[in-house]
């Protein structure tokens, strides 16, 4: 089910980015932004959990319908926060202010912004359906 590579693929995103923000804030943060404060690393654990919140989310339902109105809970929020983050990042890396690599990060984010608004206006993929159990 396409759904099901689509849930799995943001889980994954996701979890290695939590799991980097979660277990290694001192060696991250300071590499992005220079001159970040030793006292501030509890706000990227703060992140790395909230994304590690959102991969578990996509994991679990990694076997639902996901589109239109079928999963929504599931898909608003992925394509809300994969569309915000592709924005802020896209400013971040513009304002060169943030080392050019960061692109490589920027890409997926965006790619995933548009396949979960595609899923949410559109709605689940033909194959997927066909495919469900009944």
């Amino acid at each position: 089910m396409n759904s099901t590579l689509i849930s799995r693929a943001s889980a994954s995103l996701l979890l290695v980015g939590g799991l980097g923000l979660l277990f290694a804030p001192d060696v991250i943060l300071p590499r992005l932004i220079t001159g970040y404060p030793e006292a501030g690393l509890w706000l990227g654990q703060l992140l790395g959990a909230a994304w590690l919140a959102l991969a578990e989310l996509n994991w679990l339902s990694r076997t639902s319908l996901l589109g239109g109105i079928y999963g929504r809970s599931v898909v608003l929020p992925n394509a809300a926060f994969y569309f915000i983050a592709t924005m802020v990042l896209i400013k971040a890396v513009s304002a060169h202010s943030m080392p050019a690599w960061l692109w490589i990060v920027v890409i997926p984010t965006a790619l995933m912004a548009g396949v979960y608004s595609w899923l949410l206006f559109r709605g689940p993929m033909a194959r997927d359906i066909e495919m469900r159990p009944r």
